[in-house]
């Protein structure tokens, strides 16, 4: 980590959606910031998505514009592939702990070129296609990742040098190990994302059992263009779904599995989906089992209704288990409350679970921000200042406070830079150091 610095103004913990517009927010105001991910690539669950409610437009073309900003700008340092240790205030500002996890390539001199990933004879399930697709021991994380550099699993690595020998560059290097470093900054904002629901959370609906039960962001890839299939298909068979049923608060909304809350965009993704397999598959039936539709946002009563519109069927019933049969099909136990709570047994193809959101991140004592009962972070004044957190000098974006849709994420990220530039300039706590920031413009 050569090219870290001992000082930054500011620090963004997560490199999805909001925390890069938190980071580009900051940077703007003349601040440098360093940008901590600790997956390869920047840009979070969005990159990976199809499109977006209620406009439909391509999720990728909103994100990489974003990622190649960040990527270039010049008040903004990215540090990927790396996790907070520990967060200590120092009054003003925090001391951090930073580790870096070896890529077992020479990032400064790799130019992307996947020869190295081609070179290799292994395939292992990729975590970006929800383990539908498949990746080489070395790889470029996607098509869209940034930095476009790529990393050895050495989980699954033969170390038979094939990799090394084809590297125009000479940039793999399998002696690499982690690096600590330990940094100054002014002030930190938390944007450390989220993570679903496990799909075996409900165990009576087999997510953990029957491959034809999908994941929710597993069906977003495989609606993707440059997803693992190109089209959507039964992940058993490959055969084009017939029927197709959505089920949801599938992990919200139930005590049970210790997440009493609405999740909030449950409804809209998969109204969202539905749409999507009929625009593609015109003659495959999907229909949406509900509790209740919660359309919150601007427009989404009326993408609810397009749904409706465009022979979306939405059923309200209770879906009390899922079972596979013959074929690898599903019959699904549910009581149609419209019907006066009758039971009926339906069969589908294909089935996805609506899960939850839950917190993407649970920093235990890395960092001094307590949580609340619901595992995300605390907020203390929500109504007014949702981005500060009870700690001073720390702030707080997107799904790190609880479930949100893109646009309240990204409005919230731009809250939380501007409170981090206000106590900056309040405290004093953006003090460049030799080269490593200069005079804000």
């Amino acid at each position: 980590m050569a090219d870290i610095k001992d000082r930054y103004d500011g620090l963004v913990i997560g490199g999805g959606i909001a925390g890069m517009q938190a980071a580009l927010d900051l940077a703007g105001q003349g601040f440098h910031v360093l940008l901590v991910e600790q997956q390869p690539s920047i840009g979070g669950i969005m990159v990976g998505l199809n499109k977006v409610f209620p406009t439909l437009d391509c999720s990728s073309c909103i994100c990489t514009p974003r990622m190649a900003e960040v990527a270039h700008h010049e008040r903004i340092t990215l540090l990927t592939y790396t996790e907070v240790q520990k967060v200590e205030p120092l009054n003003p500002g925090f001391r951090v702990r930073l580790l870096k996890k070896p890529r077992y390539v020479v990032e400064a001199d790799c130019i992307g070129c996947s020869l190295c990933e081609l070179a290799c004879d292994v395939f292992v399930p990729h975590e970006f296609d929800y383990q539908l697709g498949a990746r080489r021991a070395i790889y470029i994380p996607h098509a869209n990742a940034i930095p476009q550099v790529a990393v050895l699993d050495p989980e699954h690595c033969m170390f038979d040098g094939a990799c090394a020998k084809v590297c125009p560059k000479d940039c793999i290097d399998f002696s690499q190990l982690p690096e600590e470093c330990t940094i100054e900054v002014g002030t930190v904002i938390v944007s450390s994302g989220l993570q679903i629901t496990p799909m075996n959370a409900k165990k009576e609906y087999g997510g953990d059992r029957y491959v034809n039960v999908m994941n929710p962001l597993a069906m977003e890839r495989v609606q993707s263009s440059n997803g693992p299939y190109g089209r959507v298909l039964r992940p058993s068979d490959g055969k084009v779904p017939k029927s197709v049923a959505y089920v949801q608060c599938a992990g919200s909304r139930d005590a049970s599995i210790g997440v009493p809350y609405c999740s909030r965009v449950c409804c809209m993704y998969a109204l969202k989906q539905a749409i999507m397999i009929k625009h593609e598959l015109h003659d495959t039936e999907v229909t949406i089992y509900y509790m209740d539709i919660r359309a919150f946002g601007k427009g989404y009563e009326q993408f609810y209704r397009r749904a409706v519109a465009e022979g979306i069927r939405v059923v309200k019933a209770k879906v009390a288990q899922i079972t596979e049969v013959e074929g690898r099909d599903l019959s699904l136990r549910v009581e149609l409350i419209d019907e006066g709570g009758r039971v009926a047994e339906i069969r589908h193809d294909l089935v996805v679970l609506s899960q939850g959101v839950v917190p993407g991140w649970h920093p235990g004592d890395v960092l001094p921000v307590p949580e609340a009962q619901d595992g995300f972070f605390e907020v203390p004044e929500l109504a007014t200042r949702p981005a500060r957190s009870p700690v001073e000098g720390i702030f707080l974006a997107g799904v790190a406070t609880g479930p949100k849709d893109i646009p309240d994420a990204i409005v919230e990220a731009g809250a939380a830079a501007m409170e981090a530039a206000m106590y900056l300039d309040r405290t004093g706590a953006a003090r460049p150091v030799g080269a490593t920031s200069g005079p804000r413009p």
